[in-house]
């Protein structure tokens, strides 16, 4: 998934360079943002942090498996549902936490992003596209309170650059 997103990024950057003839460092730099960004969530959402004989383990792609899709519709209900309680925190601070740099740097990269409902709808409208490219996963499960949480985090990354803002015009 990495090297994916990584080939696209090298692709779409080179290709706006050529259209544009020319290179802006700064803004490039500010994708540059972007793209970490990107990647670490692709990390953490694509690589499961369980580990066989210390090696990370990738999601497992079985098309005999994709059906029927494991989604989870209802909010709250997997929430907490792990043997161990540590393990549902580590979910609930992950999904949260890895969303918040998300919500400092788009709307700080992306001038389009202007306003609150903009902001948080490219957060929710991500997030959801992680949820919809795990479905072929069997390993995985589509889920609302990832949803929910992500959102979550985009909102809190979108306060702190909000507070940033406001302080950097006093």
């Amino acid at each position: 998934m990495v090297m994916a997103i990584s080939v696209l990024w090298i692709a779409v950057r080179a290709f706006f360079a050529l259209r544009n003839k020319k290179l802006i460092v700064k803004r490039e730099l500010q994708l540059i943002l972007v793209y970490i960004c990107l990647i670490v969530v692709a990390r953490f959402t694509f690589c499961p942090l369980r580990k066989v004989d210390g090696v990370i383990q990738p999601l497992l792609f079985d098309p005999a498996n994709i059906l029927p899709f494991r989604i989870n519709l209802i909010p709250f209900v997997n929430l907490f549902d792990y043997d161990i309680f540590s393990e549902a925190i580590i979910n609930f601070i992950g999904n949260t936490a890895m969303f918040i740099p998300l919500g400092i740097v788009w709307p700080a990269v992306f001038k389009e992003l202007d306003t609150p409902l903009k902001t948080l709808a490219a957060g929710v409208g991500f997030s959801l596209l992680i949820e919809i490219l795990q479905l072929p996963f069997f390993d995985r499960v589509s889920d609302v309170d990832d949803l929910l949480l992500n959102t979550l985090g985009f909102a809190v990354g979108y306060g702190v650059y909000r507070l940033v803002i406001k302080i950097k015009k006093v």
